[in-house]
């Protein structure tokens, strides 16, 4: 495997030391050596992937240098629009270093919202027209890759990707003050998620969010001998939960829709939040569950814990937000949530500040994603 130092000091020996991008559970390691030795100016973690080379893209302006952006090989999506009409050869010309963690890989086993992404990581470059290496896990041969994306970059003004494989990377464990950003909070994102699920109503549903909270989601409707039929589990499609959830909660007005969010979810496509405010749903609830952290890839913080989501809401038009940092305050906002009718104000939102961290024997759902949305799709049609 190749040492994270190795790599980033690479880089930085021929000044290419900015980074930018969203983390990935196959980048955890080189992300968790970026934390620590480079400074927050130059390592951003951004709402999303195509944001990512919009700053790697300000920063070519200001300083003539390349910039990094780092990803798992789902933000290729969202970095089709920058890359084809920002960066381009036939537009403005700007170098990007791509660092794409290879979810998924044709032959090798991973979770089935992967397995497409795998299929087509590398045939995406080829369509954008994007030189790449799939890094070598030997540091001698990984050398000469490297050497040859700096080249691109740098003398051809090219944009170029480097793939990483699993276990590509050398353990590192992050050593920043960063990653207790959240250790006050004495929630945890579990026992929050069992609180509200427990609080919700025989015909409510939830669109949960891609990552910890469907594991967690599922896992607790096992251990209570439920089934998952009123639960849809977004396990792939980052960010994009409470659109989901508010398509269903449109066609579904005398229903309450639960949204499970994460913080990190939420800021990828912030926006959506205006979306469903104009659309005024009186049955949506929309909840927040924030450690200010990326913590189903690496526990990378996000911004989370440092932006006022209830502010937000309220500026955006939600009919009413709440934020809890406690079990006492979570059951009594559920309370008064559930003493609304499903149709009486809507949507709302309710933040849940929790710390980071999830059980070591977490599991996954045992049932398809098809199955799954057959399921809800049953439930959602009885009276």
């Amino acid at each position: 495997m190749i040492r994270p130092e190795f790599f980033i000091e690479t880089l930085k020996a021929h000044d290419i030391d900015f980074f930018a991008g969203v983390p990935d559970s196959l980048l955890k390691n080189v992300c968790a050596y970026i934390t620590d030795n480079i400074d927050s100016r130059h390592n951003i973690i951004a709402a999303n992937e195509g944001a990512a080379v919009g700053l790697a893209a300000g920063y070519h302006l200001a300083t003539g240098k390349v910039g990094v952006v780092y990803m798992q090989n789902s933000g290729e999506g969202n970095i089709i629009n920058p890359i084809a009409s920002l960066t381009d050869k036939e537009v403005y010309n700007i170098p990007v270093l791509l660092l794409i963690g290879w979810r998924g890989r044709p032959g090798v086993h991973d979770e089935p919202q992967h397995v497409k992404q795998g299929k087509v990581t590398t045939g995406l470059l080829n369509v954008m027209g994007i030189n790449y290496e799939v890094l070598s896990k030997e540091e001698d041969k990984a050398e000469k890759q490297i050497l040859k994306a700096i080249d691109a970059v740098k003398n051809h003004h090219e944009v170029f990707a480097l793939v990483i494989e699993k276990d590509t990377f050398d353990k590192y464990t992050l050593s920043s003050n960063s990653q207790s950003a959240s250790v006050g909070h004495p929630l945890s994102r579990e026992e929050a998620i069992q609180t509200v699920a427990a609080a919700m109503g025989e015909r409510d549903a939830v669109v949960s969010t891609t990552g910890m909270i469907s594991r967690e989601l599922f896992e607790y409707r096992a251990a209570k001998g439920q089934g998952h039929e009123r639960d849809f589990l977004t396990v792939g499609s980052m960010g994009h939960a409470s659109q989901i959830a508010l398509g269903i909660a449109l066609e579904k007005p005398d229903r309450r829709i639960w949204c499970f969010d994460g913080d990190g979810a939420t800021i990828m496509h912030m926006g959506s939040m205006a979306i469903v405010a104009d659309k005024a749903p009186k049955n949506y609830v929309h909840v927040v569950f924030n450690n200010g952290a990326h913590d189903s890839v690496g526990g990378q913080p996000t911004v989370g814990l440092n932006i006022d989501l209830t502010g937000v809401a309220r500026a955006v038009g939600y009919k009413a937000a709440y934020s809890v940092d406690n079990m006492e305050d979570l059951t009594r906002q559920l309370a008064t949530i559930n003493s609304m009718k499903p149709t009486a104000e809507g949507p709302i939102l309710l933040e849940v500040k929790v710390h980071k961290g999830n059980r070591p024997d977490l599991g996954r759902p045992t049932t398809t994603p098809i199955q799954n949305k057959e399921a809800l799709m049953k439930f959602l049609k009885q009276d």
